[in-house]
């Protein structure tokens, strides 16, 4: 049985450096999916129904910060048929690709995006822009990946809400006319802890 105090340190919604966010992934890696699962984890099941009548079922996706491949098996899930994944950590992203969920994947670098505007119809990044993962700054990385109609799908959980930095990211992409929010909603994220996210769909102009 999974000891559900130890899963989830309460540092981990904190700021930390690119190389202790990675190790931390790293050493979570092959308990990860039991982890999380026994926490009622509901954000990668709210991001897939939510893309799901926006784009057609064989659209490009590139789940961006992969992990364990937890998200994209549930992209699967809601008939979603090519599908790519990218994480920064090798211990995921070995379990990612195993799961045979993914058409491709790779190890990113940190900070850099190693993929061409407009190679995918739609960018999902589950958890991944949020306080103690992924800067803000990488939100404005992404939408700068995306053609006119392309989406961005991502969560803020409730820590990453309260945080200025992250929602003035998100405000300066609204702000400059570059993306519309097309779906936004609050909803169950870690039930056993009683942590809400916002579902957050962008599609670029």
């Amino acid at each position: 049985m999974t000891d559900k105090k130890n899963v989830l340190k309460p540092d981990l919604w904190t700021p930390r450096p690119v190389e202790e966010t990675i190790a931390v992934y790293a050493e979570w890696a092959e308990t990860y999916d039991a982890d999380i699962t026994a926490r009622g984890y509901h954000t990668p099941e709210r991001i897939a129904r939510a893309l799901a009548p926006l784009i057609k079922p064989d659209a490009s996706i590139l789940d961006f910060g992969c992990g364990t491949g937890f998200s994209g098996h549930v992209l699967r899930q809601h008939g979603f048929s090519q599908i790519d994944g990218t994480d920064v950590t090798t211990e995921m992203l070995e379990i990612a690709t195993a799961r045979g969920v993914y058409d491709k994947t790779w190890l990113s670098v940190p900070g850099e995006l190693s993929f061409g505007r407009g190679a995918y119809k739609a960018i999902t990044a589950v958890g991944v822009v949020s306080l103690g993962a992924a800067p803000p700054e990488t939100l404005d990385a992404l939408v700068a990946k995306l053609d006119t109609g392309d989406l961005l799908a991502f969560s803020f959980n409730d820590p990453t809400l309260k945080d200025a930095s992250y929602m003035d990211a998100l405000g300066r992409q609204i702000g400059a006319g570059l993306v519309e929010v097309v779906f936004r909603e609050h909803g169950r994220h870690l039930e056993d802890v009683d942590m809400g996210s916002d579902v957050i769909i962008l599609q670029r102009r």
